[in-house]
């Protein structure tokens, strides 16, 4: 009986110290290297957190990367790209070397649940302020829209966003009814999932339309497509 015991304490011993292994290694910091590195600066680099090499060494510009995404998004900002901030971006830290990773974004790391509603509303409005906008616009209006809702001076949801009056015109005239497009809704999913082009900008507009000369003074970010974007 003796015996039994101490097999099966050595047995749920050698389990923990098993799974404590696992954990580590599939949690990335400052050191790490190799292919889920390479993944994550190259993510990082596409959703426009990430300005440094692609090379799989996790330096110092990559962890202020992670902070920044991680911030962003909700997750504690440690630097450290453990189990919620891989699934954030959409990757798998744990996946084998020579894994190839998927450009699907996940829908968690604002905080929204993946569902039609969520995603049409946001692809609807995009249609209607950004519809002959390239890609990378369309995204960004999505994002605009989802910043807000992170900014004390905007409703704290997507629909209070969307339907503050006079916020956005083509809500105003009723063009964000019409059809939405693969790509506007292929858009919004990026927006939802952290894809943030424009650095944090809760306003945009076109300069070539008339707008209320205020909004010139707010601290111009840049410009995509017809739309310059501001802080």
């Amino acid at each position: 009986m003796v015996c039994l015991m101490s097999l099966v304490a050595f047995l749920f011993a050698g389990f923990i110290v098993y799974n404590q292994a696992l954990a580590q290694e599939s949690t990335l910091y400052w050191g790490s290297q190799g292919s889920k590195v390479r993944a994550v600066q190259q993510r990082l680099k596409d959703w426009g957190y990430y300005k440094g090499p692609v090379d799989g060494v996790y330096r110092g510009e990559t962890a202020a990367a992670v902070r920044k995404f991680q911030s962003r998004n909700g997750i504690p900002a440690d630097g450290v790209v453990g189990t919620k901030t891989s699934q954030a971006l959409g990757l798998s830290t744990g996946a084998k070397a020579g894994t190839t990773y998927t450009s699907t974004p996940t829908s968690t790391s604002r905080g929204y649940v993946s569902n039609r509603d969520s995603v049409n509303l946001l692809a609807r409005v995009i249609m209607g302020e950004a519809a002959n906008e390239p890609y990378l616009g369309k995204v960004a209006v999505g994002a605009v829209m989802l910043n807000r809702t992170e900014h004390e001076g905007f409703p704290s949801t997507l629909s209070g966003v969307v339907y503050q009056p006079m916020a956005f015109e083509s809500v105003s005239n009723g063009q964000y009814n019409r059809s939405v497009t693969p790509e506007a809704l292929k858009a919004a999913q990026d927006a939802l999932s952290g894809y943030d082009p424009t650095g944090g900008a809760i306003y945009f507009w076109n300069p070539s339309k008339p707008v209320n000369p205020w909004i010139w003074s707010r601290k111009v970010v840049g410009q995509i497509g017809q739309h310059v974007f501001a802080y």
